[in-house]
């Protein structure tokens, strides 16, 4: 019972979307009512809800972050990278497609996912960073370019990866992203 009561918590202090937070609220009520009745694989499939649907509003706020396609190029939000996640031990993802008179590429930002935990060895580290390919500074924050697709990490727990244009394209894409802003996505 003491990890129901702090995602409660959590679920009350993310109430931007009022319809999805009653079907939180109704999920966290639902796992407290069946553990307090001894059933856990009830509790434990409510919770289980309550997080993908917290995980669904953290996607949505990633995805205020993707960058507005530059003039002269289109952006496509996906619904898919999200629904992937499971499998990976859960987090929040957005993705975009830019096409434009470069070509196309797209922009995937991963959040609180333990493979983007793992990697934070790799891509926090400028010296290994280094021995893996040309670090390119997008405001401030370092991006490992390697065979032309950049990946950074922001805030020790958001992963963004570019790939498929040159790399000064998605280097002028990615620095309309308010990196510090992202940094303290859902905190």
């Amino acid at each position: 019972m003491p990890r129901i009561i702090p995602a409660a918590a959590l679920a009350a202090f993310l109430l931007p979307a009022p319809a999805l937070a009653d079907d939180i609220t109704d999920a966290l009520n639902a796992a407290i009512e069946a553990y307090e009745a001894g059933d856990i694989q009830d509790a434990l499939a409510e919770t289980g809800y309550a997080t993908q649907l917290l995980n669904d509003m953290q996607s949505q706020g990633l995805e205020a972050f993707l960058p507005p396609a530059l003039p002269g190029w289109t952006r496509e939000l996906s619904e898919e990278p999200a629904q992937g996640l499971g499998f990976m031990g859960g987090g929040s993802s957005a993705e975009a497609e830019y096409t434009g008179p470069d070509g196309r590429f797209t922009i995937m930002m991963v959040a609180d996912n333990p493979m983007v935990g793992a990697m934070a060895g790799l891509l926090g580290n400028a010296t290994i960073m280094a021995t893996m390919g040309r670090i390119e500074r997008i405001n401030g924050e370092s991006f490992l370019n390697a065979d032309n697709e950049l990946s950074g990490l922001i805030g020790g727990r958001v992963l963004i990866q570019a790939s498929g244009a040159p790399v000064e394209v998605m280097a002028e894409h990615l620095e309309q992203v308010d990196f510090d802003a992202l940094a303290e996505l859902g905190g």
